[in-house]
């Protein structure tokens, strides 16, 4: 039996170039996993092995590696930063036990740090910190640290700091034990030595020293009693209390380094061993009811109690579908009978491998901690849960952002839709936040996603590794509907034509519901004018209409409904004829009720070098965007916007012509809001065009 206090499972998570795939690269060069490292900018990397992620130099898909350091056992996932794939951060989040979040030394806190920051706050990951990049021109890990308590609002417990920056940078000193670790320059990781502090820096490592001391015996009493009488506290006591502070999120120990040149990364994996927690120090995973209700009871990560495993990820490659899971509790052979408990059907365990980014060691067994990959599941999609045929229950599921861009797609040959709808089924499994759905009136495919980035590389995916040639048709965007008044109004279905007829009759209320609500049916019907039993069929024909609103046709958000009075007939009454008449209620009376469009607006952020933030202040204001914020930092300024999404379309040219090619930006879906008219009345004329073609 394998000792689950010897496993991490952790994942490497940060903006996009703050290094995270370097560093993944040192921890398996480090860990004896790779003897060559590959390098990011030559698209050579490990974990990076798709053409796409090569070629443009970022991570596209999470991907797992397992590796060990002094005697534990880690599984380590790779994750993407670019903010139209944070989906693939958020499902990795869901299944790990701790993290690594990288910085950049000069870069700082950037915007998807802090949406993926945010992810590990909602699902309580611990973490470590590793500024990375301190090698870099403008790089300052004072400022970063300061923008990390700013930025995040997290409390970082400062572990090493740096010896010289930029050019100068050496190496790290440990706080903690006060020693000197310093790096030779011929950049292999395993060329140093532990020397005295540096006398310039023996003032400031001391104050950080006491700083740290005073942060870790907050987490037990006696040892602060004892501290505050004078008492220093051993290392192995320290140690502890900062365990302890890690998993319960007190505080991020903070280590810093250069993973491109090979400084530092040792002490981030001592801290993985030492303060991140195995499987079974997290919170147990709650279980839940088929509608997702917690039941109270939880998945005790034991290889002792019944099978529960979550899939997380699909993918698929020239073997066939591997299905990544997460063994909370119990064991998995080889042969194994197991059920989805969310399709309800068993599944054989065909073959089990442990994963090498995209090698694989075969395997017979799995228990609880493990990270794994099944081959050949059939039914199987994000988010089931795989338990013991005798034992079903269902793990917390996972939920993922609703696509806000969209684009229509036609293969070029005729042959090659059977092709195209193939690999698009096969796509759709493995990203949740990629959907895909065929306008009824056209015909055509539509692709739906979370940017322009996530949909490129979708139709770069079909044409490469499925040799899909496609036709693509200009992005969408996906608009919304309301209303904004509020409308009482009657509605009655009666229908007869021989034999037993239909009647319905409702009195109801339709107004603006709070925002995020999306539909929400009341009823305040009194004396039984209207038979409780029909009150389903009421909301299931008002909840029904809601895909297509009043004014363009797409789907309406924030209503309710609230049924008041009515009328039933004893035997022309049923179920249908009262689902009838709240059908016909919706179109008379949506139309009355100030129905209105709303588009998505997008959470914007741009950075520019200083002499360009005139221009490009400018430019989203024309694009009417609301300026939120402006930060200036060391290499230029920050500009954070609320921006619409139909606005901002090609920008990244734009932003790139304006900053002599300097600029960058980030952008992910905030929230909808109303439609100035002129843009209502565009998108209704470009509705009615599209219909009028069709």
């Amino acid at each position: 039996m394998a000792d689950l206090s010897l496993y991490r499972n952790i994942g490497i998570f940060a903006h996009v170039d703050a290094g995270k795939t370097t560093t993944t690269e040192r921890i398996l060069k480090l860990t004896g996993k790779i003897h060559k490292t590959g390098e990011v900018h030559d698209g050579e990397s490990t974990t990076d092995f798709m053409e796409q992620e090569a070629e443009r130099g970022i991570t596209i898909q999470s991907a797992a590696v397992t590796c060990e350091w002094k005697n534990h056992r880690f599984n380590v996932i790779d994750t993407p930063g670019h903010v139209d794939f944070t989906v693939e951060v958020y499902r990795s989040l869901k299944v790990l036990d701790g993290g690594i979040g990288v910085f950049c030394g000069s870069g700082g806190v950037e915007p998807q740090s802090e949406t993926n920051w945010r992810y590990a706050n909602e699902s309580e990951v611990s973490r470590i910190i590793f500024v990375n990049k301190l090698d870099r021109m403008g790089a300052d890990f004072y400022r970063v640290v300061g923008q990390v308590k700013k930025v995040l609002g997290a409390t970082p417990l400062v572990m090493t700091l740096p010896i010289g920056i930029e050019d100068d940078f050496v190496g790290v000193v440990d706080v903690l034990e006060k020693k000197a670790y310093v790096w030779d320059d011929t950049g292999l990781p395993e060329n140093y030595e532990v020397k005295d502090v540096p006398a310039d820096m023996v003032d400031k490592v001391n104050e950080y020293h006491e700083m740290l001391v005073e942060t870790a015996v907050e987490q037990d009493d006696d040892l602060m009693m004892a501290y505050m009488d004078g008492e220093e506290p051993s290392i192995e006591d320290l140690k502890r209390c900062i365990r302890k502070g890690t998993r319960d999120l007190a505080f991020f120990p903070t280590f810093c380094g250069s993973a491109f040149k090979n400084k530092g990364v040792q002490l981030v994996l001592d801290a993985v061993v030492d303060y991140l927690p195995s499987p079974t120090e997290v919170d147990p995973q709650p279980l839940t009811d088929e509608e997702g209700n917690e039941t109270g009871e939880h998945a005790i990560v034991s290889a002792d109690e019944p099978l529960r495993a979550l899939a997380f990820k699909i993918m698929d490659d020239r073997f066939g579908a591997l299905t990544f899971v997460r063994i909370y509790s119990g064991k998995l052979k080889k042969g194994d009978t197991i059920l989805n408990s969310a399709t309800g059907k068993t599944e054989r365990v065909g073959r089990m491998v442990e994963m090498q980014a995209d090698e694989r060691n075969e395997l017979s067994s799995a228990q609880a901690g493990d990270i794994i990959a099944i081959v050949g599941m059939k039914n199987v999609q994000t988010g089931h849960t795989l338990c013991d045929p005798k034992h079903p229950c269902t793990l917390e599921a996972m939920v993922f952002p609703e696509p806000v861009i969209s684009i229509a797609v036609a293969p070029k040959d005729k042959g090659g839709s059977e092709k195209m709808g193939i690999a698009i089924g096969k796509m759709v499994a493995e990203d949740p936040s990629f959907r895909v759905e065929t306008d009824e009136d056209s015909g055509e495919t539509i692709l739906k996603g979370m940017g322009e980035l996530h949909l490129d590389i979708k139709v770069d995916i079909l044409k490469r590794t499925y040799g899909v040639e496609l036709v693509v048709g200009q992005p969408q965007v996906a608009y919304r509907e309301t209303i904004t008044q509020q409308v009482e109004d009657s509605y009655t279905h009666k229908k007869q034509s021989g034999g037993s007829g239909q009647f319905g009759k409702i009195d109801y209320r339709i107004k603006p519901g709070e925002q995020n609500s999306g539909f929400t049916f009341t009823s305040s019907v009194v004396g039984g004018n209207v038979p409780k039993e029909f009150f389903p069929a009421i909301e299931k024909g008002f909840k029904g209409m809601m895909e297509e609103g009043p004014v363009a046709g797409f789907p309406v958000l924030d209503v309710e409904v609230e049924l008041f009075d009515g009328a039933f007939h004893a035997v022309d009454s049923s179920a249908i004829a009262f689902e009838i008449a709240a059908k016909g209620a919706f179109r008379q009376s949506m139309p009355k009720a100030g129905p209105q469009l709303l588009e998505p607006v997008m959470k914007v952020d741009v950075f520019t070098p200083e002499d360009h933030v005139g221009d490009v202040i400018g430019d989203l204001n024309r694009r009417r965007g609301m300026i939120k914020d402006q930060e200036a930092g060391a290499t230029g300024v920050r500009i954070k916007a609320d921006v619409p999404l139909s606005e901002m379309f090609g920008y990244i040219g734009h932003l790139r012509t304006m900053t002599s090619g300097r600029g960058q930006f980030s952008m992910e879906f905030s929230h909808y809001s109303a439609c100035p008219q002129n843009v209502a009345d565009k998108v209704i004329e470009e509705v009615k065009a599209r219909k009028e073609k069709k």
